[in-house]
């Protein structure tokens, strides 16, 4: 029988010896099985080569490491054009991603699917992500009743126009924003004074987010009304007076361009009533509310908290000849449980200036009688206030 021994490299070669050879010859190989070193190409266009074991037994069968049988003999897939293409054309995309990012444009990216999480949008080559909360409000007041997810549903297929506010290569994320896409688009076209119609989208313990309805009638950008500009009464919780869905009103008193905010009043589409005098808590045709309460005599009227220093330091300002207290009143509504000082817009008479002192429902009415102008007046308050711990 003959024996064999193979050499596998970039070719392969076998010898055999015949049984009329020499039993010296054969000796090496008497006592089987007996391993042999096998070398197989494993990076064809740089001949590189692994070293295997054969194991012939003496039954004359070739047995090859199960590690390597499979790739035996097999020559390497060469690299396919296409996937170099398509990771080049991949790495172009996320340049233009960032390119994207650093320069604010908008991108119109097409909706391919959602998560519980939020939208998969087209960017090239890449699948990017939109979250929810990134979303323009105008789909959610478009159809208020339906749950986001179905909103999402209905949105596969559509062009969604947003920014592209996150662009990681590294770590794969590619993350857009509807809301700043609309800030953009829209912001250019809202003031300060401007009153909007509006809807409570949202509603936190500091205050009430309102999305804003533009003439086209859809809302497109969303403004928060502090808990300090609900109302001129005291309000403890905004969701006492402002509910999820609601209908509002608001004026713009704040835009911050950097953080793209938008800061929303109600109150102060009203007129704050201590801006002009005590009448309107006190009235002088004699219909005053029953807790109402009007003292002829300034003398036997007992200072707020913390007003009878406030007095004393402002008769020692130049200019000042006289202070004291005329009437009080008690308002129905409730602005702040802390002292407040205002200057009555009402013009002086015979140089005598009005002063409304405020806390909790209490209003007293102060006449400073003064050789001061208004802003003179203003300056030495703000003198006193420093001084009065």
């Amino acid at each position: 029988m003959p024996i064999f021994s193979a050499t596998f490299a970039s070719y392969t070669s076998i010898s055999f010896l015949s049984a009329s050879q020499s039993q010296s010859h054969l000796s090496p190989f008497l006592n089987f099985p007996h391993k042999f070193t096998v070398k197989t190409p494993w990076q064809w266009q740089h001949h590189h080569y692994h070293t295997h074991k054969l194991l012939i037994s003496a039954s004359g069968n070739t047995q090859i490491d199960q590690n390597l049988e499979s790739g035996l003999l097999q020559r390497p897939t060469p690299p396919d054009p296409q996937d170099e293409a398509r990771l080049a054309r991949r790495s172009s995309d996320w340049k233009a991603a960032k390119a994207y990012k650093d320069s604010g444009l908008i991108y119109n990216g097409r909706v391919e699917g959602f998560n519980s999480g939020g939208l998969r949008v087209r960017f090239y080559s890449i699948l990017g992500f939109l979250p929810f909360p990134e979303l323009s409000p105008v789909h959610t007041c478009k159809e208020p009743e339906k749950p986001i997810q179905e909103i999402a549903k209905g949105l596969i297929g559509s062009i969604i126009s947003a920014k592209v506010i996150l662009a990681d290569e590294d770590n794969k994320k590619l993350i857009f924003s509807e809301k700043e896409g609309a800030w953009s688009k829209f912001s250019k076209h809202i003031n300060v004074g401007d009153i909007f119609e509006g809807k409570v989208g949202y509603v936190e313990d500091y205050g009430a987010f309102v999305h804003l309805r533009f003439p086209d009638g859809l809302y497109h950008l969303t403004g928060l009304i502090h808990i300090s500009e609900v109302s001129w009464d005291l309000v403890q919780d905004v969701r006492d007076i402002l509910k999820v869905g609601d209908q509002v009103r608001a004026k713009v008193v704040g835009i911050d361009w950097v953080k793209s905010r938008i800061t929303l009043s109600i109150k102060q589409l009203e007129e704050d009533p201590l801006l002009e005098t005590l009448d309107k808590v006190i009235p002088q045709d004699g219909s005053a509310d029953l807790d109402s309460l009007s003292g002829g005599d300034g003398d036997s009227i007992e200072p707020l908290p913390g007003l009878e220093t406030i007095l004393e330091e402002l008769q020692q300002e130049d200019g000042i000849s006289d202070v004291r207290i005329s009437r009080q009143g008690f308002e129905k509504r409730v602005v702040s449980q802390d002292l407040q000082l205002w200057l009555s817009n009402a013009p002086p008479t015979n140089q005598r200036f009005t002063l409304l002192a405020r806390a909790g429902r209490q209003v007293q009415e102060i006449h400073l009688t003064t050789s001061l102008d208004q802003e003179g007046i203003k300056k030495a308050l703000q003198r006193v206030l420093e001084r009065v711990p």
